[in-house]
């Protein structure tokens, strides 16, 4: 390949670099035009001498892809350069479908973290959860990679497997999570209905271009039943399209409110949403919104503008915290550079996104962000990243014996083999002995439990008896200790057969009436929709935290 086609290649590098603001500290066009010279020189020149002059004849196509990379690494997560087949998940939002697990993932803290895992896939019904850390996929180690070089490992064939090793907040080993892919669907609203005779349900598990149509579908049934007040789940929901939030907004405020703000460094990144139509749902019927750890980007900017807007309580846990705006720039004709070229700002004029996503030594602008705001009514709510709720949740913790049987797919398993003794998930819940039935299963299976706090003592263990093996004293400890772990795991089935019996019939309730069906008998016993209703049904509570007192 000759040198200058190669220079020429090379250059869209040099774009990058030029946009994600290498430390060019003018103050004036002429100043960042005559910086811009500079370094486009000085990165021409060293790349001209390597592909020319290296001792090792250079592969120019695998350098210039890798070198894009390494450029990119310094900056946010989330801008990334794009081979053909890595448009999957810009595509997702428009065509819905995709070949894989079925979860969305972010960088926190340098690491690949599971924002979401998507209702009714194989990682939700593997057991991984929002906060998961993946350490590998199959035999790559993560660390270091970004996130689409990560989505196309765990993405694949319909029917072929895929194991992914996870770091869980709390526990000392690595536990490793075998799927099977499927054909995942992208269903916006998986589930709407009446909670009781005055309250409507709606679970949005997405903002593709189909959600703002089923929002308004699921509404106007939920209006036909007489609702008086509509919980909105976006637990678990990573967003989206930006438009779909606009329009989803649109329904629940008044013509002409403020929505959301983008600002970047270019004038065309800099833009001021307003709600254009009159609402769907009129202000007599009361707003909730759930969010937790795993609820980003779109997801947010509901959430967040109503909460700013005073329209509805939000409840659960503070949110993912993703507000930045990407654009995609078309490189060639196959290959694409995804960039963030702005930030989300809600009405009350904070900023979503969490801080410490970018490299501050290579940025002008590294002023701190202001944490407190007021909303239309002068309610104070916290900056910083995220959305805090109005209301938070205590997280139920899964005990270990209930997460070995979620990772093992043993509950699953038990409901394929004991279907046949049934003919309807109400003669299950009729079954007087099915925990003891699964627990003479269970007794069967050969399940390695790790007790928390049990591999460290291992550990500890082996150090000690490698330098004396022979001392009674510390034989006669480890004799005692041991015991207490036997008699914890042995306990665990009791102090949890609560939990597995939810999910065993959670198991069952999607055998016999399909994903609705499971997602019908799990919020009978959720405890976010049970704070929900318990506000939605007290006036006081309400309207105080909205202040509404005088309206």
């Amino acid at each position: 390949m000759k040198v200058n086609n190669i220079q020429r290649k090379y250059l869209f590098v040099v774009g990058i670099i030029i946009l994600c603001g290498t430390a060019l500290f003018a103050v004036s066009k002429a100043d960042i035009f005559k910086q811009v010279a500079v370094n486009q020189k000085l990165i021409n020149d060293v790349y001209k001498y390597i592909v020319t002059n290296y001792a090792d004849e250079i592969d120019v196509e695998k350098f210039t892809r890798k070198s894009i990379r390494n450029i990119l690494n310094d900056l946010d997560p989330f801008t990334v350069f794009m081979e053909p087949e890595e448009g999957e998940g810009i595509d997702l939002l428009t065509k819905g479908k995709y070949g894989g697990v079925g979860m969305e993932i972010g960088k926190r803290d340098g690491e690949i973290t599971v924002v979401a895992p998507m209702a009714d896939s194989p990682t939700m019904r593997a057991g991984i959860i929002s906060g998961d850390v993946i350490v590998k996929i199959d035999t790559v180690v993560a660390k270091d990679m970004n996130l689409n070089d990560v989505a196309r490992l765990i993405r694949g064939e319909k029917g072929t497997e895929v194991t992914l090793s996870i770091q869980r907040a709390g526990l000392d080993n690595v536990i490793k999570f075998t799927m099977i892919r499927e054909d995942i669907k992208v269903k916006d609203v998986a589930y709407s209905g009446m909670l009781n005779d005055r309250i409507g349900y709606i679970l949005l598990t997405r903002f593709s271009k189909n959600a703002a149509p089923g929002m308004k579908k699921a509404i106007d049934q939920l209006k036909e039943q007489k609702a008086e007040a509509i919980i909105l789940d976006l637990r678990n929901n990573p967003g989206g399209l930006l438009k779909s939030s606009i329009d989803i907004l649109d329904m629940f405020l008044l013509k002409g409110e403020k929505l959301l703000s983008t600002k970047g460094r270019t004038k065309g990144s800099n833009r001021t949403f307003f709600s254009k139509k009159d609402p769907v749902i009129g202000s007599d019927i009361k707003i909730a919104i759930l969010i937790n750890e795993g609820s980003a980007s779109a997801s947010e900017i509901v959430s967040g503008a109503i909460q700013d807007l005073d329209r509805g309580v939000i409840i659960g846990r503070r949110s993912f915290g993703k507000g930045l705006v990407q654009s995609v720039y078309q490189l060639d004709k196959e290959r694409r550079l995804k960039m963030t070229t702005a930030k989300y700002y809600i009405p009350s004029g904070r900023l979503i996104q969490n801080p410490g996503y970018i490299d501050k030594d290579i940025i002008n602008d590294v002023s701190e962000q202001d944490t407190l705001f007021a909303t239309v009514k002068g309610r104070k709510v916290k900056g910083g990243g995220g959305i805090m709720p109005d209301y938070e949740v205590e997280v139920h913790k899964y005990g270990p014996l209930t997460r070995e049987c979620w990772r093992q797919g043993i509950l699953f398993t038990y409901v394929q083999k004991r279907k046949q003794n049934y003919s309807s998930f109400d003669e299950v819940l009729a079954t007087e002995d099915l925990i003891e039935d699964f627990y003479v299963y269970l007794k069967e299976q050969d399940l390695d439990i790790s007790i928390d706090g049990e591999s460290n003592y291992n550990d500890f263990k082996a150090k000690l008896s490698s330098i004396d093996s022979t001392n009674a004293e510390l034989n006669s400890a480890f004799e005692i200790i041991d015991g207490f772990f036997v008699e914890k795991e042995a306990s665990l089935f009791d102090k949890e057969s609560e939990d597995i019996r939810k999910w065993l019939l959670a198991e069952f309730a999607n055998h016999y009436n399909g994903k609705e069906g499971r997602i019908q008998f799990t919020l009978q016993s959720d405890e976010y929709v049970e704070k929900a209703i318990s506000i939605l049904e007290d006036q006081v509570a309400y309207r105080n935290v909205l202040r509404l007192e005088n309206e």
